[in-house]
């Protein structure tokens, strides 16, 4: 049956028209079989018939929420999507040939040596996958305009794969083997899935099998405590698996303990895996992964959400509105013009193009952002009218200002996530709003992100709390730099594609964007599998007044005797960068990048050096003294503000690599990109080093030559090893980050602090204050400047004297993990 092309294919239309609509059938609540599928379930009480309703409600949600709702079939870019699903589910159906040990030839789960090696990995990721493909097939068959819709071959197909799959591998009494993830999770999402789209096809023994066999490797006691792979993420995928496990086999018993279960997920955590009261995400302990594991949390839970609402189940807990703050205050910052920020998606940035990808797409942090903007709509369903409105519009914002990677131009975005977002992309009544100009500091997981109308950027650094980078699952082999000051940023409409076109295997890993490394070379995957190695280091963080910031970071070099201080001044069209205390013995030079900006294939990006065009020749370098400024066309500008300017040295290159160089599982297709790096080198084993240049996102030359020929635009106060310092006239502010007391221009700090004042021309000022390392049990804090009052101070400050100067005293910081303090004057 094929849907009127001028008129949306309903779904619930579609389901009758399918005979989707006998979800009545199902498991009693001991899991034992009910009525067969086709005849009329029995029913002792009003009640047993109220529970059956009430799980083929679940159901009837579940799957609208695979499947989505409310778009044409006959429309794109829905028809392609569909069409494209269809022939997938064609030659999975066509090839598939069960046999001990596969379902489908060159995809064995039959492991010789089961254990948890890395080779019993990938048996049982290929256990996974074949589970998954099945899934697609009863996708393809319940979607309308697949070509396969409705076809009797493609589900029968998929219920011999179930069968199979449930008696010859995972089935009640096989042993797990390989990842835990496949079998607690991976396996049993995709299974019940299915299970849900063909429930009305499918027996009340089969059910009960398939249930058997979840019970089996995802029992109980996988949320019975809230540690170990059952905490963040993988706690709300769990709690997935078993609540759908109910949904299908009609156990209310079930469906309770998932949704219980969810609630240590809400509350904000002082350390390990979670969300922070700062907005930042952890997983495996010390990973920043609102990309990656919180993306997956989040849309879990907006699944999950969405599922049991208005149900006899619905998620009550009090400590659910935690987790839709979390939008504002750890998804958004994140997020800009439509791209999800790789510092905060570890592993996952070196997850490219697969040997197996019939797209030829390559994830990145625009195909990232993508479910993540459309679990954001989702999850504003249940939140309130005025965060619903908030939400939309900021999401519709991205959607239309990614001019690089477009969400609804993604082949790979699902289908239930494309409609979401172009349904608001479609709805008049949706404003899109602009980049706020706000900065964030999430010292809980070493990022901070500055964020204004026309670009954004974000530093990734490392500490004794959180890792330099992650490896494991062969993924992320070469990413051990990303932790040491990597500055990456982009504009409002350029830019967009630096980390996105095949940046991550044809980078040189030495020199990403900021960082200051020594040239000491690392196997790849240093620290081994899931090593995570930290650095001894612990003052990491900073202080904002929520428009600008102050960041700092006390590097100590992966596997290296590099060490130095490096610091960021945020501010409205620029960042400072000032960087001291530059000491090696590794017997290898050490340098700082300035910038290394991704040209793409055949980029020709000009480059000026103190306004002088330099060669656009690839393979040319060059090292000049006494740069004061240099411009790369359509990037940015830079300003190198030391008197007489400072020695730089260029680089234009073409360096190729493949996705499987850095991650194992991806495909060894060669990419070709070109390059135009700047950096400071400070020679081989340098002692006390320093560098200071000024960041201008999308400046012209002209902008950024009158910046370097202005003396008085700014003042570098100290760039120490003991502390750094600016103060900016125009803007009223003043930044410093005291490695240890002393004083920095009219500031006198007793402790290892970050300050922050900002004066208004209205007579106020802001005083911002944070201890990064955590250590400072008390602080007094002097400004030369006359204030007359104190307007408000917080809880942290003990005392506050005013007069010719103002000196606050502060209690001990050492327990408010990094927080910024705030004290608002009025100044004379």
């Amino acid at each position: 049956m094929t849907p009127p092309p001028s008129s949306p294919w309903s779904r619930r239309t579609f389901l009758a028209a399918t005979g989707g609509t006998a979800l009545a059938a199902g498991l009693a609540e001991t899991g034992t079989a009910s009525a067969a599928p086709g005849t009329q379930a029995s029913a002792d009480t009003e009640a047993d018939t109220e529970a059956a309703d009430a799980f083929a409600a679940l159901r009837t949600k579940w799957r609208t929420l695979i499947l989505g709702e409310g778009f044409s079939p006959t429309a794109e870019p829905f028809r392609s999507k569909l069409a494209t699903l269809g022939t997938q589910a064609a030659g999975f159906r066509d090839t598939m040939a069960p046999a001990a040990g596969r379902l489908w030839p060159g995809l064995s789960y039959a492991d010789p040596s089961p254990d948890t090696d890395q080779e019993s990995y990938g048996y049982s990721a290929r256990m996974n996958d074949s589970f998954t493909r099945l899934s697609t097939m009863a996708q393809a068959y319940a979607q309308p305009g697949t070509g396969v819709t409705g076809d009797t071959a493609l589900r029968d197909a998929v219920i011999t794969g179930l069968d199979h799959l449930c008696s010859d591998v995972y089935s009640a009494d096989a042993a797990p083997f390989g990842n835990w993830w496949n079998f607690q999770i991976g396996s049993p999402q995709a299974l019940l899935d299915t299970a849900v789209l063909l429930h009305e096809h499918l027996s009340a023994e089969q059910l009960a099998t398939y249930c058997r066999s979840v019970d089996r490797f995802l029992p109980d006691s996988a949320v019975a405590k809230y540690t170990g792979t059952s905490t963040g993420a993988n706690r709300v995928d769990l709690c997935r698996g078993i609540i759908l496990r109910g949904v299908v086999g009609g156990s209310a018993a079930k469906i309770q303990l998932g949704r219980d279960a969810l609630s240590p997920v809400f509350p904000y955590v002082t350390s390990g895996d979670g969300f922070y009261a700062d907005g930042s995400f952890v997983q495996h302990t010390d990973v920043p992964y609102i990309g990656g594991y919180g993306a997956v949390l989040h849309d879990g839970l907006g699944r999950l959400f969405a599922l049991l609402r208005d149900s006899t189940w619905q998620v009550d807990d009090p400590g659910s509105q935690l987790f839709l703050d979390t939008v504002d205050k750890a998804i958004a910052p994140f997020i800009y013009n439509g791209l999800m920020m790789d510092n905060v998606s570890s592993r996952g940035i070196s997850r490219g193009l697969t040997e197996a990808d019939a797209f030829q797409l390559p994830q990145d942090d625009h195909t990232r952002a993508h479910s993540v903007m459309a679990s954001v709509v989702l999850v504003g369903q249940g939140a309130s009218a005025e965060e619903r409105a908030r939400w939309n519009s900021m999401v519709k914002g991205w959607l239309q200002r990614d001019s690089y990677g477009p969400a609804l131009r993604n082949p790979k975005l699902s289908l239930v996530n494309t409609a979401l977002l172009q349904k608001l992309f479609d709805d008049d009544t949706v404003k899109a709003s602009p980049e706020p100009a706000e900065h964030r500091t999430f010292h809980n997981m070493d990022r901070a992100t500055h964020r204004r109308h026309d670009w954004g950027a974000s530093v990734s650094m490392a500490s004794a709390r959180i890792a330099h980078y992650e490896f494991g699952n062969g993924e992320h082999a070469r990413g051990y730099h990303t932790g040491s000051g990597w500055l990456s940023w982009w504009g409002g409409d350029h830019g967009l594609a630096q980390y996105s076109d095949t940046f991550w295997p044809t980078a040189d890993p030495y020199r990403l964007p900021g960082v200051t490394v020594s040239k000491k070379l690392l196997p790849d995957g240093f620290g081994g599998e899931w090593g995570n190695p930290k650095p001894d280091t612990t003052w990491v963080g900073g202080t904002t007044d929520g428009e600008f910031g102050t960041t700092g970071q006390h590097l100590r070099g992966i596997d290296s005797t590099m060490t130095a201080r490096k610091s960021w001044f945020w501010l409205d069209d620029s960042i400072v960068c000032l960087g001291a205390g530059i000491t090696s013995a590794d017997g290898a030079a050490v340098e700082t990048v300035i910038d290394n900006r991704n040209l793409g294939a055949s980029g020709t990006a000009a480059l000026t050096l103190n306004g002088i065009p330099q060669p656009g020749t690839q393979g040319w370098s060059t090292t000049r003294t006494h740069t004061r400024w240099a411009h790369i066309q359509g990037h940015a500008g830079y300003v190198f503000p030391q008197a007489g300017g400072s020695r730089i040295s260029a680089l234009r290159e073409e360096r190729t690599g493949a996705w499987k160089d850095i991650n194992a599982g991806s495909s060894p297709t060669p990419f070709t990109r070109r390059y135009l790096t700047l950096w400071q080198d400070h020679g081989t084993d340098p002692r006390d080093a320093s560098y200071a240049y000024i960041l201008m996102p999308g400046a012209g030359e002209l902008r950024t030559a009158a910046r370097a020929l202005d003396p008085l635009w700014l003042r570098i106060l100290a760039n120490t090893s003991r502390q750094h310092g600016i103060r900016v006239p125009s803007l009223g502010f003043t930044g410093i980050n005291f490695w240890a007391a002393g004083t920095v221009g009219t500031v006198t700090a007793d402790a290892p602090v970050s300050v922050q004042i900002r004066e208004r021309r209205d007579g106020t000022a802001t005083i911002s204050v944070a201890d990064p390392s955590r250590s400072v049990k008390s602080l007094t804090l002097t400004w030369k400047r006359p204030v007359v009052s104190v307007l408000s101070k917080a809880p942290a400050v003990t005392g506050a004297r005013t007069g010719s100067s103002l000196t606050l005293t502060f209690g001990d910081l050492s327990g408010s993990y990094g927080a910024t303090h705030r004290v608002k004057v009025r100044t004379a």
